[in-house]
């Protein structure tokens, strides 16, 4: 009998004769795109599951003591699958995408197609204060990448079926298909062709297509603008794509810090506990800050956002208006050293989301605090948090162009896009003022392993001298 592989190379010799490679890369990108689309229903959903099991007796008006265990038994659970089981003790996530690409001839290992949709659903369902989007983008950029080792396709196919992964895993999660492929363009910096666009536009397109059809429509992120854009609220947009670059900053700061102090424990379960232990007691005291966050968003835009207490113990002083302005101004605030604590923890998690709602509530805090003084004519509170979320997550990713078109899919239209387009480009100035390097980047640019954003060191680095050699003379 055949093995597999000749069967493999059966198949590529019949498709080596009868699909061109345009074509063939095409319908691997739809394939790719269906996975994601799965994998993507498969998280959501256990995460969802999860997490209302786990809080489903607790009540509004009282503190929940369980708040405290949850996180760490996630994350001990998590760190024994990943170390233990799936033995994996590397970095996850977009870093480890851009490594992959940069040093690795875009390889990853198989376990990654399943391990970061387990991880994260542990993680996040028990209270992890994480996104769900960066695991499920390896998951997808895995698919890819092993897809094209699998069909034996060089360096410049596998990469673009790895930016196919992502971006349907993108647009999967948030049923987002243009912002998806502006990821996969702007942040790992894929090669800008005609035959790279229409197959990132299809894998995103059936992510999303296939995400949407699977998906209960209160599981999917979506927004809807309640107000429309007022021009005289401009200058207030300047002044709030300022602050959202101060808090971009803030944001990897703080990220880079915590970081830095949890490395200094050397024991796995140690690490874990403690994390673990300290973000329990944050998620008790402002429950708000358990699992995503998006709901605190859904809050806001409805009209009631006093619901982002509940189960705290200030929600019976939710109707104080300094006391709930001071609780959104924490919870602000905590929002990424709750994240940082998790990953950092040995949780399986990104970062889009903790950013997103942190700059919401940015731009709630702005818009109610200006409200509350009364000098100005009201500004529309739902508008300005979701302008705030691309001001921030634009200013954390480094990547305005997706932050904008994420926000302006999610609210399913273009109402905001003037705004949009102004705070965060005012965010993004002002971080990078401060910083040059993602939240991404960064340490793949002080190791000197940052190629991917540097054209000319690509072709140096992935050029391999002894081919070049003439031997016969």
């Amino acid at each position: 009998m055949p093995g597999f592989k000749t069967y493999i190379g059966r198949f590529l010799v019949w498709r080596a004769r009868n699909i061109p490679d345009n074509y063939f890369v095409i319908l691997l990108s739809i394939l790719i795109g269906f996975i994601a689309g799965i994998a993507a229903y498969a998280l959501k959903s256990s995460v969802y599951y999860i997490e209302s099991l786990l809080t489903a007796d607790f009540h509004i008006q009282s503190q929940n003591y369980l708040y405290v265990l949850y996180p760490t038994i996630g994350i001990i659970i998590t760190v024994i699958f990943i170390q233990y089981i799936v033995k994996d003790f590397g970095q996850s996530g977009i870093p480890r995408i851009l490594y992959v690409i940069a040093k690795m001839d875009g390889k990853m290992r198989f376990h990654k197609t399943y391990s970061s949709i387990i991880g994260s659903s542990l993680t996040a369902g028990f209270g992890g204060s994480i996104g769900l989007e960066s695991p499920i983008i390896s998951t997808g950029a895995s698919v890819g990448s092993n897809l094209a080792q699998l069909l034996r396709l060089n360096y410049s196919k596998t990469t673009l079926l790895i930016g196919c992964g992502a971006a349907g895993a993108m647009a999967s999660i948030f049923t987002t298909p243009v912002a998806a492929v502006i990821f996969s363009l702007e942040v790992l910096m894929l090669d800008l062709t005609t035959s790279s666009i229409i197959s990132l536009l299809m894998a995103s397109a059936t992510g999303a297509i296939t995400t949407k059809l699977l998906l209960a429509e209160n599981i999917l992120i979506h927004f809807k603008v309640t107000e429309p854009f007022v021009t005289g609220d401009v200058p207030f947009y300047i002044v709030l794509g300022i602050i959202c670059g101060l808090v971009s900053l803030y944001f990897n700061k703080m990220y880079q810090f915590i970081r830095s102090r949890m490395a200094r424990i050397t024991n796995t379960f140690a690490k874990a506990a403690a994390g673990g232990i300290i973000l329990g007691m944050l998620i008790f005291l402002f429950p708000s800050l358990y699992g995503e966050g998006y709901d605190n968003i859904m809050m806001i835009i409805s009209g009631q956002s006093e619901d982002i207490l509940k189960f705290s113990f200030l929600y019976e002083y939710r109707e104080n208006i300094w006391i709930f302005f001071l609780a959104m101004l924490v919870i602000m605030l905590l929002k990424v050293i709750a994240t940082t604590l998790t990953t950092e923890a040995g949780g399986i998690g990104g970062i889009f989301a903790p950013s997103a709602v942190m700059g919401g509530l940015t731009g709630f805090v702005f818009a109610r605090g200006v409200n509350d003084l009364g000098l100005f004519k009201p500004l529309h509170e739902s508008n300005f948090t979701l302008v705030g979320m691309a001001g921030v997550l634009g200013g954390v990713l480094s990547a305005p162009l997706t932050a904008i078109f994420l926000i302006a899919e999610m609210t399913n239209g273009y109402e905001l896009i003037v705004p949009l387009m102004v705070v965060t480009a005012i965010s993004f100035l002002t971080i990078k003022a401060f910083d040059p390097h993602s939240i991404f980047t960064k340490s793949l640019a002080e190791t000197g392993d940052l190629i991917t954003h540097q054209k000319d060191r690509t072709v140096l680095t992935l050029l391999d001298v002894e081919k070049l050699i003439d031997t016969d003379v």
